[in-house]
């Protein structure tokens, strides 16, 4: 880093080494969502490509980073199985024309109002679809076509393990071999090797058992020019965009990668002191990227939180970086596209497997029903199960749907009322009045009142007519005190008595975690 600085600009020689850094960790996760998707790998790495070099130069969220996301793979798999992936490009498209729509209208701190409830059930149900089915891609067997499916199958598929038909055996080694060596490596890998990322161990491992081993498995099929796999849809596709179904998939995929995108946005102003997200602008931003990858013949994207948060651990500064990581990912395939040829499938399943995992989160139902009670963590989980044994959206809108049923007899306490004054006790310091009920659905309203607030010095939270405070706006008010301390401001939570005081001021001495 030292010796960098010496030649390039101070933000370049920072964002330089983090581009790397982010190429490697993207690089393994563009192609493993792919094939989770249904679809060549190569789709994967074009939405890669995009969000870096067209998504990373118009965010909103500078050190955020965009491209094919887990948490669609599930619903993409299952449309391209119904529809064709000829079909997918134009409802991405749409899916992009929506998002547009969305930011121009300033709908994009709405999607902050969703409860932490309803995204982490909403993850943890993803999260299970895709280990369920990744257990068959780490056998070199195909995925069934929906959860349920997968988990009947798994006996199947463990007595073809057992029987030796194939090369199961061979399959599975990799995968284990790469799940060992990825998180192996990122508990015990030493400061200056930090650079490689756990994933990237983990391909090489399995990669290298394979070689090595000289088993047949399957491997990765990666066309030698990258261009000549651009698809734009033709016009019996676009002919097929007004069906009904067309409509409600882009619109699924808009309002689940504009949450996931939004939400990843908000964790990732957590971890830096640097411009805070535009929300709106992001959300335009991830339209246009979705727009250009489904005439292109990519998969859809969001802005993604693991690669978003090796960028900023790796000390980028500017959206640079982000930008920089997909010309790595574009330079790469032009040049060394025989080398992904090398990479058994089961790797990249055993990194999803990984990822999955990690997205079922148990921590977070415990999290809420320590700090927010039963009915907040059986939201949590209705939402998560509904996802399994149904569809993302259905188990969206259920989780939606019982958040309001939540905040119904709060809303009977008043609506929320907040005043700008200086506390009387001591001049000049500014204070918010804060009465009624505060629940999602003023979200943006808090917010807005939060942001206008001064920094440095002090800020007053008086909470004296304050009825009821619902775990999303404590949640949103935690990440805002959790910030305003780290640049110099002291939040302070007076004037009031009983549970919504009490609550606010755990909130604000202890801010809420992802």
């Amino acid at each position: 880093m030292q010796s960098l600085s010496r030649f390039l600009p101070a933000s370049l020689s920072r964002d330089l080494p983090a581009s790397f850094v982010v190429f490697l960790v993207a690089l393994p996760l563009c192609m493993g969502i792919a094939i989770a998707s249904g679809v060549p790998p190569e789709r994967g790495l074009i939405t890669g490509i995009v969000g870096g070099l067209v998504v990373g130069l118009l965010a909103g969220s500078p050190l955020q980073v965009s491209g094919p996301a887990a948490g669609l793979a599930v619903i993409v798999f299952e449309f391209v199985r119904q529809h064709g992936i000829e079909m997918l490009g134009p409802v991405i498209v749409l899916a992009g024309a929506f998002q547009l729509a969305a930011g121009a209208v300033r709908v994009g701190g709405w999607f902050r109002a969703i409860s932490p409830a309803v995204v982490h059930g909403m993850l943890a149900g993803i999260g299970i679809l895709i280990v369920l089915g990744q257990i068959h891609v780490l056998t070199d067997a195909l995925p069934q076509a929906s959860g349920f499916d997968n988990l009947v199958a798994i006996p199947a598929a463990f007595f073809d393990f057992v029987s030796g038909e194939g090369n199961r055996a061979g399959a599975v080694a990799v995968g284990l071999a790469t799940i060992a060596a990825m998180i192996g490596w990122e508990r015990l890998r030493a400061a200056r090797l930090r650079m490689v990322p756990g994933a990237l161990a983990g391909v090489l491992a399995g990669t290298a058992v394979a070689v090595v081993g000289g088993l047949a498995v399957k491997r990765v099929a990666v066309p030698e020019a990258i261009l000549s796999t651009l698809s734009p849809p033709g016009a019996a596709e676009w002919a097929r965009l007004s069906e009904p179904t067309m409509i409600v998939m882009a619109l699924t995929i808009a309002v689940i990668a504009s949450a996931e995108s939004l939400l990843s946005a908000a964790a990732v102003d957590r971890m830096h002191d640097g411009p805070r997200t535009q929300y709106d602008r992001e959300l335009g931003a991830q339209g246009t990227g979705n727009l250009i990858c489904g005439l292109l013949g990519g998969l859809p994207m969001t802005g993604v939180i693991v690669r978003s948060s090796a960028n900023v651990q790796a000390g980028a500064v500017t959206r640079a970086s982000a930008v920089m990581h997909g010309a790595w990912i574009l330079a790469f395939l032009l040049a060394l596209p025989w080398v992904l040829a090398m990479v058994p499938t089961a790797a990249l399943a055993g990194i999803l497997v990984v990822t999955g995992w990690r997205l079922i989160g148990p921590h977070h139902a415990l999290h809420l029903h320590e700090r927010y009670g039963l009915l907040t963590a059986a939201i949590w989980l209705v939402t998560m199960v509904t996802v399994v044994v149904t569809d993302l959206l259905t188990g969206v809108l259920v989780g939606l749907a019982l958040s309001l049923l939540q905040v119904v007899p709060a809303l009977r306490k008043g609506r929320l009322r907040i005043e700008h004054a200086a506390a009387p006790e001591t001049a000049g310091v500014p204070e918010l009045r804060l009465s009624g009920s505060a629940t999602f659905l003023q979200l943006p309203h808090l917010t807005e009142a939060l942001e206008r607030t001064p920094t440095g010095g002090e800020v007053r939270l008086a909470t004296t007519g304050l009825a009821h405070i619902d775990h999303t706006c404590l949640e949103m008010i935690g990440d805002w005190a959790s910030r305003r301390a780290a640049s110099g401001t002291r939040v302070a939570v007076v004037g009031g008595r009983g549970r919504p005081h009490d609550r606010l001021t755990a909130a604000v001495a202890a801010p809420a975690k992802d």
